[in-house]
């Protein structure tokens, strides 16, 4: 059974008159699970006015669940985060929506989130974890204006590694399916794209650098660029990979264990690149520093070569750097997607249309070529993560969530 956004508005506003006939007793005496009994095992689980919330559909969900939480910063993931068996499965106030995790994204700035790196006041313990996608299970009285039970929806918010997650309904995207590949937008695709758009200048016949362009969000520059009608370079670590950058437009690859990338960059394009979009930093940094053209841009995303070490960065020469960008009219800018959220929305919408219209690949990698197999359940999260920094993803690494309790969705 499904509901409309108007019905289930409507629905709402009946439950909450329904329950002030109900006997004071009930909400002080009863259980919450099941305070009304009947088809509707959950119809309003916390009676209080902050924080009660409607299941239209008698879904079970259980009163517990299995979450990942950061118990000690740490640049080591392994270190820094526990598998906590027997969470409460948090409650969703009026505005908000409980989503049953499905899939789950793999980010490089995991490992810097739960180092403490983005936030110094933030102390362990506290919930890990950026994007999610996966069903409505349960909502607020407000939330249900918008959304129903039963609904795929995406969303970005620390907390994704949780079985379930509460999230603000302003803050969620709803979808038309729950699919991995949506998930490979809300972080790495939203990132290249306005990255790009809002610092990239890119135009027809410009020679675009993207590191690490297989991955998670390279694979994104790499397409986007080549709509653009410019010319680009992926760097990549392996034949395999190579291959795939070149089924989604890519006209150079530079496999950086067989080849020379700096001299692969002087030889084949003497007269510099026109924009470099680079993940990598350390030696990379450097190499596309040098190889910017004259007015070329490097725009900074990331540096995940650093990030496993106690500072989280790799040295460069930055003595040289002010001499460089002088004698080139170049310039150097940094992206961080939580900058940029006026534009999110916007993005994403872009994103999902060209997807949804078979413009974009959503490349998606579940570990299914590790050497233990499928990334499947949080427990998963550490392998991914350090398969990710081994650098054997093609894609976006994603985790998937499967059903570990009973339910009629």
């Amino acid at each position: 059974m499904s509901f409309s956004a108007k019905s289930s508005a409507l629905l709402s506003s009946r439950a909450a008159r329904w329950w002030w006939r109900q006997p004071p007793s009930c909400a002080a005496a009863a259980p919450a699970w099941s305070c009304f009994g009947g088809s509707w095992s959950r119809p309003i689980l916390d009676m209080s006015y902050s924080r009660h919330f409607l299941d239209f559909q008698g879904s079970s969900i259980p009163s517990s669940m299995k979450k990942l939480v950061v118990t000690k910063l740490s640049q080591n993931f392994r270190e820094a985060v526990t598998l906590q068996q027997d969470s409460p499965v948090p409650l969703p106030g009026d505005g908000d929506l409980l989503v049953r995790n499905r899939f789950v994204g793999i980010n490089a700035s995991d490992i810097n989130y739960s180092a403490g790196r983005y936030d110094a006041s933030v102390k362990p313990p506290f919930d890990v974890g950026f994007e999610g996608v996966g069903e409505v299970v349960a909502l607020g009285l407000s939330a249900s204006a918008d959304f129903t039970v039963g609904q795929a929806v995406a969303y970005v918010k620390a907390g994704s590694f949780a079985e379930y997650t509460v999230v603000p309904a302003r803050q969620v995207v709803p979808l038309p399916s729950v699919k991995p590949e949506f998930l490979t937008l809300m972080v790495s695709g939203a990132t290249a794209y306005l990255s790009l758009k809002e610092l990239g200048d890119l135009s027809e016949g410009k020679k675009v650098l993207v590191t690490a362009a297989a991955g998670g969000t390279g694979q994104f520059a790499v397409q986007l660029a080549k709509r653009a009608k410019c010319h680009v370079i992926g760097t990549c670590s392996s034949d395999e990979k190579g291959g795939f950058l070149k089924s989604i437009g890519c006209d150079r690859t530079i496999n950086y264990r067989t080849e020379n990338v700096e001299s692969v960059l002087r030889k084949d394009y003497p007269e510099g690149v026109d924009v470099v979009y680079e993940s990598v930093g350390g030696k990379m940094f450097d190499l596309a520093l040098n190889a910017l053209a004259i007015k070329g841009r490097l725009i900074v995303i990331g540096f995940i070569a650093g990030y496993q070490n106690p500072t989280g960065l790799q040295p460069i020469k930055a003595e040289l750097l002010p001499a460089k960008l002088l004698k080139k009219s170049a310039s150097i800018r940094g992206f961080f997607l939580n900058h940029y959220l006026s534009d999110y929305k916007m993005a994403l919408q872009h994103l999902l249309k060209m997807y949804e219209g078979g413009d974009l690949v959503c490349e998606v990698d579940f570990g299914d070529m590790s050497p233990e197999g499928k990334f499947t359940g949080l427990e998963s999260v550490f392998r991914a993560v350090d398969y990710m920094y081994m650098g054997k993803n093609i894609g976006k690494i994603v985790v998937e969530l499967p059903h570990s309790v009973s339910s009629k969705l």
